[in-house]
């Protein structure tokens, strides 16, 4: 399993009535076949032909499929496979012209307009941020801070530190050898063959996230993700001038046949996925869609980040493999950390790649802050030894308490539907009504701080979700709900007032 750099030059589309794959665009160079494809039955409908075929190839650039620079086919070879006469290319080639979305150069054909992206990362506010705004002396119901199980408390205490270890003068950027040894075998008993070379210890899941992206997507790149996700993908994307494109998602999570269309038209550089237990709708791929994903990976050549932070906090003991299971000459890149299932204050994560990106990413961490803690690393290897008891413990924990929060949600607010995830720390709520943001600031003013659609939404947010960890201690998680059913109440007398 090998990995570029850079997107992948050759998508694969399916655009054709016949269901072969065609190519749309190879190194800049527009397919006559894949293009007459993507634009379907354009033959038919109003106005001239010519008309017709350079709004269709207009609508490609403007969803992004066709992009600055992209060399369209030759008019005689688009003629041909449209089978209609080199004049109706030639006209519709110069109507795109005459709008500006066509440069026509004697010599070096017809490109589509528009200067390359800037090399400069293009500054986005960060959505992420809002989870860690609560206000002063406010209940914090922004972020998910799960409990630490007491098997995890007592491995901390009986931890004795290997000073060997800890005193060395230099560190492996990659991690200790010990411990992506461990990682290793973990992943290997769950049913995923995996090397030490290919693990690289970072500080937490972020971590290893931000690493990826900066590695892999440049100005002007796409990337695939959950229409609602983490925000930490999309800010990750923002700061390198990439763009989240958002697949839309059903009860059980992504909408693999949308994300196959986006694969063939939008030419991503990566797809990031959160299939297990997702954040925040707590949703979990079937496992036919889980081998679909490896599949796709492996047949277009996009690497795909598979988020696992809380795939093993799981309710009914169902634990999926994962995707790098599925099919591992793929290209995906777990990622994974203790801060989920252990010990939330021990940032300690790591992800799965081919061993070449790992050597990659290992000289790009050591221009970032050269290795992780040491003495965290030493801990961790404690802790990995017991995952499984740890993860089913920290099941057993959030269980009850989401068993608490539905109870509470029950007395004080009685008219929201709840649907109770299977795994995860949070629960993703539909108001009944109004705005998701107009409601986090009446709670505000009660004293509990949420976050609504805005902060997880990959683009434009349907503002009608709110987002529950299910992690604080009982008393707190009471006083709470407590607070937020007084500012729902307020707020829905508002909204019965404006109607």
């Amino acid at each position: 399993m090998s990995i570029d750099h850079r997107a992948n030059p050759a998508p694969v589309d399916h655009g054709s009535d016949t269901g072969a794959f065609t190519v749309l665009v190879r190194a800049g160079e527009v397919s006559s076949e894949g293009l007459s494809g993507r634009l379907g039955r354009w033959t038919h409908g109003d106005g001239t032909l010519a008309g017709r075929l350079a709004r269709g190839i207009a609508g490609l650039i403007e969803t992004g499929e066709l992009r600055p620079g992209d060399r369209l086919p030759a008019e005689r070879a688009l003629a041909a496979s449209s089978s209609v006469s080199r004049g109706t290319v030639v006209a519709a080639y110069a109507d795109l012209a005459e709008s500006g979305l066509v440069e026509r150069r004697q010599g070096s054909g017809t490109r589509i307009a528009g200067a390359a992206a800037s090399v400069a990362p293009v500054h986005r506010p960060g959505r992420g941020e809002a989870l860690f705004s609560a206000l002063p002396n406010a209940i914090d119901l922004l972020r998910t801070v799960p409990q630490i199980p007491e098997l995890a408390v007592q491995l901390i205490r009986d931890h004795q530190p290997r000073l060997d270890l800890a005193l060395l003068p230099e560190t492996d950027p990659a991690g200790l050898p010990i411990l992506r040894q461990l990682i290793a075998e973990m992943y290997r008993a769950e049913g995923t063959p995996t090397t030490p070379e290919q693990i690289l210890v970072t500080h937490g899941a972020q971590q290893a996230i931000s690493l990826v992206v900066n590695a892999l997507v440049g100005p002007g790149d796409v990337v695939l993700a959950e229409e609602i996700t983490w925000p930490g993908v999309t800010d990750s994307v923002g700061l390198r001038g990439g763009t989240v494109h958002g697949i839309p998602m059903g009860p059980d999570g992504l909408d693999v046949d949308a994300l196959e269309q986006a694969l063939a038209r939008l030419r991503p550089a990566l797809v990031a996925l959160n299939p297990h237990h997702q954040n925040p709708t707590g949703t979990r791929l079937p496992a036919a869609a889980r081998h679909r994903i490896a599949e796709l990976a492996a047949l277009y050549g996009v690497p795909v980040i598979e988020d696992r932070v809380v795939a093993g906090i799981s309710f009914d003991g169902v634990v999926p493999p994962t995707l790098a299971a599925e099919r591992p000459d793929a290209p995906i890149i777990v990622v994974e950390s203790v801060s989920k299932w252990a010990w939330a204050g021990l940032r300690i994560g790591w992800l799965r790649a081919d061993p070449v990106l790992v050597r990659r990413l290992r000289g790009a961490r050591q221009l970032a802050d050269q290795s992780t803690s040491v003495p965290g690393q030493l801990i961790a290897l404690d802790l990995i030894a017991h995952a499984e008891e740890l993860r089913r413990a920290n099941s057993r924990i959030h269980q009850e308490r989401l068993g608490l929060l539905q109870r509470l949600m029950a007395e004080h607010l009685s008219d929201w539907y709840v649907d109770p995830p299977r795994g995860g720390l949070s629960l993703w709520v539909a108001l009944p009504a109004g705005s998701a943001d107009a409601l986090a600031r009446i709670a505000a003013t009660h004293g509990v701080s949420i976050a609504g659609s805005a902060a997880f939404a990959a683009s434009v947010s349907s503002d009608d979700h709110i987002r529950i960890p299910f992690t604080a201690p009982d008393d707190v998680l009471t006083e709470g709900i407590r607070r937020l059913g007084e500012a729902w109440r307020e707020y829905r007398e508002t909204l019965g007032r404006a109607s």
